[in-house]
């Protein structure tokens, strides 16, 4: 029997032996979960590919320092996610990103146009990539990923009335953006 029939240990598993430094373990753990990670990221960053490769890199960069602190409380892939997820979080909040979100809301409601990255991509995708950044991830954890408003609030440093008005504020920006695309 091939090593390529064999079937891969499960997570537990794979934690555990990466835990005592097996870094074969640790990319098996990566491959596994790269694409789910890169995908949230990649939603909170605004389609940006190249920031989002490399924050999913940072992300688990992080895992493998942090690793040995997981407690096995929950599911590995639900821990490494909200890393992930986290890391694009931090770094969103980082960049100085609501400098310029006024200027943005204000040209996205009069119709001008903010540049995105692809045009073959999807109109729901470019009128996401198209949100101020901080109604974007309110967006798209709320929206897409299922968080309540507390954890947006939490992980974004805002009032809970704060999370509830950018959405609000990204909804009426994602329909008017649509809305003009039909």
């Amino acid at each position: 029997m091939s090593d390529a029939a064999a079937p891969l240990p499960d997570d537990s598993a794979l934690v555990q032996r990466s835990i005592a430094g097996d870094m074969r373990a640790f990319e098996l753990l990566y491959r596994k979960h790269v694409g789910r990670v890169y995908g949230a990221i990649l939603r909170i960053v605004g389609m940006n590919h190249a920031r989002a490769e490399e924050l999913t890199q940072d992300a688990f960069v992080r895992a493998w320092q942090k690793i040995g602190g997981f407690r096995f409380e929950s599911a590995f892939s639900t821990w490494l996610y909200r890393l992930g997820v986290n890391t694009a979080l931090m770094d969103l909040r980082g960049s100085g990103s609501e400098q310029n979100v006024e200027d943005d809301v204000l040209e996205l409601a009069a119709g001008g146009e903010v540049p995105f990255c692809a045009a073959e991509r999807s109109d729901l995708e470019q009128a996401v990539a198209k949100l101020p950044p901080r109604a974007r991830a309110v967006l798209v954890l709320h929206d897409v990923e299922g968080w309540k408003h507390e954890e947006i609030a939490r992980e974004l440093g805002m009032a809970v009335g704060s999370s509830k008005a950018q959405l609000h504020r990204a909804r009426g920006l994602m329909r008017r953006v649509l809305g003009d695309a039909a």
